[in-house]
């Protein structure tokens, strides 16, 4: 099955089409988003995730969010584009690729302020369509130089979802084990769950069967044991945000896993593209960790699993140490 998991659609007043991932596996649907507030809603539901993703379809989002303003005066296209940018900066906290794709169509504005509106928002799309086509770029040359570290013949456990579905490419982690079969490497991937949400069983599975990678679901609280059993060769995540010093965020449950790969003396990679690392940020500590919804955990399976009045802590990352 052929797809992409978003791209714009037509020129300056086009609109940007993406998969609803909230519907997989059941269901393959696309959506079009005409309107900078359907772009954010789909970033905070999670229409649209995973960090690179999410920077992308921010970018197209300033492009949907200053289309009404293409025939105003500069002064007021140019207050319209902060605005807009601030507003998708709300939309997600801890996925640097937004805020940083953010400030690349900001100083695009900044840069060129004697263009008159129409042709600088003629302008943000090319450069949110660089932005795009670089993501693919990135992801393409990860899997290149990062197969190699995948043995033939070996088992390689990942978590949550780093595939194609969180980039404009082939993904990140995901990337890995399509270029290594590509290159007629035999491997088979363990994919955690990946509570509460479950992206590793909707999404990833669903990805590396489109892809005819054998793929097996575990359980989270499985991979101690798929370890011991000698099934798991290399785990491979990818990152929201990268501190400077290589401590990585992750989808909430990457640091265990990180933790068990050390105690098996497992080779634990993040692959992840220049735009997740944040070398403002001395120290993982310092990266900003969403919160999210208590009902995401108490009613995680479409009916209550939690009894009324009993708290829930539902961080949705995690910060792996670079030692």
């Amino acid at each position: 099955m052929s797809y992409q998991t978003l791209h714009w659609v037509g020129n300056t007043d086009g609109l940007l089409r993406m998969v609803d991932q909230t519907l997989l596996p059941q269901q393959f649907t696309e959506i079009d988003c005409e309107s900078v507030e359907q772009v954010w809603e789909a970033i905070r539901v999670l229409r649209v995730r995973g960090a690179p993703a999410i920077g992308v379809a921010a970018a197209y989002g300033v492009v949907l969010g200053t289309q009404a303003s293409r025939n105003d005066p500069r002064p007021q296209f140019s207050a319209r584009l902060e605005e807009v940018c601030r507003y998708l900066a709300e939309s997600r906290p801890t996925a640097v690729n937004l805020f940083w794709a953010l400030d690349r169509m900001q100083q695009i504005g900044r840069q060129q302020a004697d263009l008159p509106s129409d042709q600088m928002h003629n302008r943000l799309l090319e450069e949110a369509r660089t932005i795009d086509h670089e993501d693919r770029s990135m992801c393409r040359s990860i899997g290149e130089h990062g197969h190699v570290l995948l043995a033939d013949n070996s088992g390689v456990l990942t978590h949550c979802n780093a595939g194609g579905l969180a980039t404009a490419g082939d993904g990140t982690a995901l990337s890995l084990m399509f270029a290594a079969a590509a290159a007629g490497k035999r491997i088979h991937v363990y994919a955690d769950e990946t509570r509460p949400l479950l992206q590793g069983a909707r999404l990833t599975a669903w990805e590396l069967k489109q892809r005819d990678i054998p793929v097996t679901v575990i359980c989270d609280n499985m991979a101690a044991q798929v370890m011991k059993e000698g099934r798991i060769q290399a785990v491979v995540t990818g990152a929201d945000r990268i501190a400077a010093n290589g401590d990585a965020a992750n989808k909430i449950g990457t640091y265990g896993v990180a933790v068990l790969a050390k105690v098996r003396n497992i080779p634990f990679y993040v692959a992840a593209p220049s735009s997740t690392f944040d070398l403002s940020l001395a120290h993982g500590g310092l990266i900003p960790i969403e919160q999210r919804s208590r009902e995401e955990i108490s009613h995680g399976f479409g009916r209550p699993t939690v009894p009324d009045d009993v708290a829930v802590y539902n961080p949705a990352f995690d910060v792996t140490p670079h030692r």
